[in-house]
């Protein structure tokens, strides 16, 4: 008990840490309401998400809504074939009695006793509560995942995703390379001109991109999604600033101990471009993954839909099915999630560190 108090105490030391001397200052309260509002602001909806992802469809409709996913009970009664919702209901007399609700007309509610179905009852709704227990809705999950191609559609996802952010970091990276090692004339005004295709709305280079992949005859194939956005002037930028800082007397000792500019690129250049890479890769899987313009027009066969347009099938004219919506968008919140976990400590190296190791 005593190493476990004892290793307790570092971590609550530094989650109730004050100023010198301390006492409790304005400030440190300041601090600590800020600190709490902004991980509320962040991290409440996303709580909010996965746990009505594991809602009924009736539970989503719920007003006010609850925050952990309940269902109504539901009971079978002799004499009715569908089983029947559940109420506590208030009598005249004060009594509260558990009663099944058969219909509902208006303000008033026709009830029946489980125990006597003979005796109906009519009261006002106002009267009556829900009678509800935990209830966690894992066919949200299940039945997309099985019926409607789900599987399918998230390995198209994953595919577009690694290979287009393999090809986005290897392009970008050598692009930045070139206009980072080599001092050449016009290297600033191409940079320039990189940087100023940022100011293009993707809006405008649609039906251009689109009029090439059809020649090429990539329409309705996942390569057709992964190529046209292979090269980003953000990646191009991003990597050529970090490239900048990496001292030129390194790359002069490699070429004087006659490395080929391929082996500096591959084992000089690109491993203490790790952090800027980490970054990148990050921005690549979000812009890739979350993609939904680009394949909506150039991806109409079922078969190869990315997860994105999946999620759009739920979506009708007159009826969402936002329990099926919220659990697949879960879902893809997880790849993302997991790609941030595992390179923000080159992020953090970055930071900490500069291009010589």
């Amino acid at each position: 008990m005593a190493s476990t108090s004892s290793s307790g105490r570092p971590v609550l030391g530094f989650l109730t840490r004050r100023r010198e001397g301390g006492q409790w200052h304005w400030t440190d309260v300041f601090t600590y309401v800020y600190l709490v509002l902004g991980v509320l602001l962040m991290f409440g909806p996303v709580v909010w998400l996965v746990l009505s992802s594991f809602k009924t469809p009736a539970g989503l409709l719920e007003f006010p809504p609850t925050l952990l996913p309940l269902g109504q009970i539901e009971v079978q009664v002799e004499g009715y074939d569908d089983p029947l919702p559940l109420f506590a209901v208030t009598m005249e007399d004060g009594t509260v009695k558990e009663l099944a609700q058969i219909r509902r007309i208006g303000i008033m509610a026709q009830m029946v006793d489980p125990e006597n179905p003979g005796e109906r009852v009519s009261v006002p709704i106002n009267t009556r509560e829900p009678i509800r227990e935990m209830r966690v809705a894992t066919e949200n999950y299940i039945d997309p995942l099985e019926t409607f191609n789900f599987l399918r559609y998230l390995q198209n996802s994953v595919i577009v995703t690694v290979v287009a952010t393999v090809i986005t970091l290897l392009i970008n990276s050598m692009a930045a390379y070139g206009l980072a090692i080599y001092d050449f004339k016009g290297r600033n005004a191409i940079m320039l001109f990189v940087i100023g295709t940022l100011m293009i709305p993707v809006t405008i280079v649609l039906v251009p991109t689109y009029l090439v992949v059809t020649q090429l005859g990539m329409v309705n194939t996942l390569w057709a999604v992964i190529l046209p956005g292979a090269a980003t002037p953000t990646g191009v930028f991003l990597l050529r600033q970090y490239m900048l800082t990496i001292p030129k007397d390194l790359i002069e000792a490699a070429r004087m101990d006659k490395a080929s500019e391929w082996t500096i690129y591959w084992r000089i250049v690109l491993p203490l471009s790790l952090p800027a890479i980490a970054v990148l890769a990050i921005f690549s899987v979000m812009w890739r993954w979350n993609d939904f313009l680009w394949p909506l027009v150039v991806l109409t066969r079922n078969e190869v839909y990315t997860l994105q347009i999946g999620l759009n099938a739920f979506q009708g004219e007159l009826d969402v099915q936002w329990h099926y919506v919220l659990a697949m968008t879960v879902v893809t919140l997880i790849p993302v999630v997991l790609v941030f976990a595992f390179l923000q400590r080159f992020i953090t190296t970055g930071i900490a560190s500069s291009g010589m190791k």
